[in-house]
């Protein structure tokens, strides 16, 4: 897959925002012994200790999606279709801005740039803005179905991609930016996006 930043520390960053690949996370890791790091990187880790990471409420998202791809992949389908993630990439003349937010209150921005925002510190304005977000995905989910083979690059300039991390897989819409902005189901998880993106670039400019 082509890369999308040509700074390394920023395209791998970014590749991590999808949840999709494990040898990532197990390159940039620095516990790796650690709870739940030690079960999903082991060599064939238990279903049950698997389902326990996706279930338990008191980790964050990122291992939770690692953990429901890596059920899915041996079979494994959760009876309930869960949001857990939401990636907007918009392609530029410029070059990609990523806006990334999770079920557990994080965030995450890179502007086309390559500057990065990590937003871990949760408040009452930014879990509002997340759930607004979640909430225009949910209806988007209710009309679409998963995508069908491995993720797509980046999108081009003028396009929007919508990245719907779901429990059973990656959900996605794209389209010209434009349409998608004024479309009944996509707009509002645009306008949504553009809101925390905008929270996210207030709260480093104080």
């Amino acid at each position: 897959m082509p890369s999308a930043y040509q700074n390394d520390g920023i395209e791998h960053i970014y590749q991590l925002l999808f949840c999709d690949n494990l040898k990532l996370f197990s390159e940039s890791h620095t516990a790796p012994e650690e709870y739940p790091w030690d079960v999903l990187f082991a060599t064939h880790p238990e279903n049950d200790q698997l389902a326990e990471i996706l279930h338990n409420p008191e980790l964050e998202t990122r291992p939770k999606i690692l953990a429901a791809r890596m059920l899915s992949d041996l079979g494994v389908v959760e009876p309930t279709r869960k949001l857990m993630g939401v990636v907007i990439e918009v392609g530029m003349a410029e070059g990609l801005d990523v806006l990334a937010a999770y079920e557990d209150g994080s965030a995450r921005y890179i502007n086309y740039t390559g500057k990065l925002i990590v937003w871990d510190t949760r408040t009452a304005a930014s879990d509002q803005l997340i759930q607004q977000l979640f909430a225009a995905g949910t209806i988007v989910l209710s009309n679409i179905g998963p995508g069908d083979g491995p993720r797509r690059p980046s999108p081009a300039a003028g396009t929007v991609r919508l990245n719907f991390l779901v429990s059973d897989g990656l959900y996605f819409g794209e389209g010209p930016y434009e349409v998608l902005q004024q479309d009944q189901m996509g707009g509002p998880v645009i306008n949504a996006a553009v809101k925390l993106m905008g929270f996210l670039t207030e709260q480093t400019d104080q």
